[in-house]
């Protein structure tokens, strides 16, 4: 199979498997998508879900959030792990928002990345959900599924996103990195991996990562 067709094949596959594409972060505005991906890092969506709503029903506008202190947000924030760098972040970008922007969150990367605990992944969230601004977002998922689909050398996260952005059609950027990881949290994970499930690896995946998970699963029988 072309590579060409490997592409195909994901697009359909996904594309039939999630036709109606959830957001894995509860928000409802550029502002609170914003703290949510920012909480994200190194945390679970499920867990930052649970804090979200305590957090935002005190400040869910960078004007209520400023008026707390760093130490009222960590104490709210603290399940999610990384709790001293991100209630700096929140509040720190929250200042910047207001002095810089007006309150409104930026629609491009330099002004995004410019804010404290804010990376090139966050703002790539951000700019995709909160704008429809074509990005491709790697997480941990995608960059483990583009190396097992053969479709990146997997070395780090930024060429698996060059890798992303050059097979795939751009109008299709933002609802594939949202497919790709809920297909890697469905059928791919990185634990409990059963490839017979996991109809894109099986079919198009890298022949050394099908050899090495059948070599592991005979020395467990």
């Amino acid at each position: 199979m072309r590579k060409t067709e490997k592409v195909d094949f994901v697009i359909k596959t996904l594309k039939e498997l999630y036709p109606r594409i959830p957001v894995p972060l509860d928000h409802h505005d550029p502002y609170t998508l914003l703290i949510a991906v920012l909480l994200s890092a190194q945390s679970t969506d499920k867990k930052v879900n649970q804090i979200t709503p305590q957090l935002f029903a005190k400040a869910d506008n960078p004007y209520d959030m400023v008026n707390l202190s760093v130490e009222e947000i960590r104490e709210i924030i603290k399940p999610v792990g990384l709790s001293p760098m991100k209630s700096k972040g929140i509040h720190g970008l929250s200042k910047i928002l207001i002095e810089k922007h007006n309150g409104l969150v930026p629609q491009n990367f330099e002004d995004l990345e410019e804010f404290p605990a804010v990376g090139h992944k966050t703002a790539s969230v951000v700019l995709a959900q909160a704008f429809g601004i074509p990005t491709f977002p790697v997480d941990t998922h995608i960059h483990r599924l583009m190396y097992r689909w053969n479709l990146s050398t997997g070395k780090n996260v930024v060429q698996t996103e060059k890798d992303a952005k050059r097979l795939f059609p751009i109008e299709l950027w933002n609802d594939l990195h949202l497919q790709i990881i809920w297909y890697g949290r469905d059928y791919s994970p990185a634990r409990g991996w059963d490839l017979e499930k996991d109809i894109i690896t099986k079919t198009i995946g890298r022949q050394s990562v099908i050899k090495e998970y059948y070599k592991k699963k005979s020395n467990k029988i």
